[in-house]
């Protein structure tokens, strides 16, 4: 049997992100951003099987007749998110290797304005990017800087719960979905019951979560939640497209009164081929942008976010050009990661 205990260990210190264990293949790790093998010997069918029981622990037969599983565990002194699933007979497993510790908010690299995220009072703030792009790290981080410098309580609704608090100044309370409440929406609907004064929800899924998210920021609380969009413009369509389109204006109308600000994150390689940093763009949801959401004009939102740099707005591709600027990445990651590639051949001149 494949030691998952070692293998992880082998695999942090390498800085991988991610673990992929699949039968007939050699376990792979995700480092840079980019697959490689971490032994050389391929996994049996056996070897999948056990490993699986051992990472599935009491909850094997749940897998094994459901097909798939999500949790997050401790394994070998490090904390892993873990999700095993079936596919053509055999047990595969992605595991993600978190952080024992949260990082300081200052220490991710993010724009200013994100410092001032954790001071806001009540609205919703959307942390937004693809899987990987380091969103739960970020909202960790935020979470984190409230628990040292505010007296409030704190709820999370995670599927799993990632980053674990230790309480300091707030009250933190974690839930998981699948093993504390049965989904989002059911778990949002109890919150709400439960005193809480800023809710991080870890993913709006469904019409039901979203809407009980803008009930929670009408009412006077802050919360925190994640999309898989890549663009802040991209998050208000996203938002509105899930409801059907006789209850667009209305909900167009709570975004416009609850959004306080969307940050997009994505994770690029180094000008040095070596480790990653995470280039963001930010809206701030100044009185222009307001308008064009509740009036249905998100094309027009970009204007307003390239106006608004002062408010601590800041789209991709600018982020992208100061990234090349300091030599942080090379123009070409800058290429593949950017929205508008003419505008960027023109600033960088790049052929």
């Amino acid at each position: 049997m494949v030691n998952v205990e070692s293998l992880i260990q082998i695999a942090a210190m390498q800085h991988t992100s991610d673990i992929h264990l699949c039968c007939g293949l050699p376990p792979k790790g995700r480092i840079d951003g980019r697959l490689a093998d971490l032994t050389d010997t391929p996994l049996t069918h056996e070897d999948c099987e056990e490993m699986a029981k051992f990472l599935a622990g009491d909850r094997y037969e749940e897998m094994a007749k459901i097909g798939e599983l999500d949790a997050a565990i401790s394994i070998g002194g490090e904390r892993v998110r873990i999700n095993l699933f079936r596919q053509q007979g055999h047990v595969s497993a992605a595991l993600r290797i978190l952080s024992n510790r949260i990082p300081k908010l200052s220490d991710l690299g993010l724009p200013k304005v994100v410092s001032q995220f954790p001071t806001y009072q009540k609205g919703i703030i959307l942390v937004t990017g693809e899987t990987g792009s380091g969103k739960s790290t970020t909202l960790a981080a935020i979470l984190n800087e409230i628990n040292h410098t505010r007296e409030d309580h704190i709820i999370t609704l995670e599927d799993p719960v990632e980053y674990i608090y230790t309480p300091d100044k707030c009250v933190i309370n974690q839930r998981e979905v699948g093993q504390d409440t049965r989904s989002y929406a059911d778990g949002l609907r109890a919150i709400l019951r439960e005193d809480p004064d800023i809710i991080l929800i870890g993913e709006m899924r469904d019409f039901a979560t979203i809407e009980t998210a803008l009930t929670a920021a009408e009412t006077g609380h802050l919360v925190f939640a994640t999309l898989h969009t890549n663009s802040a413009i991209d998050s208000v369509d996203r938002i509105v497209g899930v409801f059907p389109e006789e209850r667009q204006p209305q909900i167009r109308m709570q975004l416009s009164t609850t959004l306080k600000a969307v940050l997009s994150q994505q994770l690029l390689v180094r000008a040095s081929g070596h480790g990653r940093m995470v280039a963001c763009e930010v809206m701030i949801t100044i009185p222009a942008i307001r308008n064009l959401i509740r009036e249905g004009k998100t094309p027009q939102m970009q204007s307003s976010l390239l106006s608004s740099a002062s408010e601590g707005s800041l789209t991709m591709d600018n982020c992208l050009l100061n990234m090349v600027a300091h030599g942080d990445i090379t123009p070409e990651t800058a290429m593949e990661a950017c929205a508008d590639k003419e505008y960027l051949k023109r600033k960088m001149s790049f052929r």
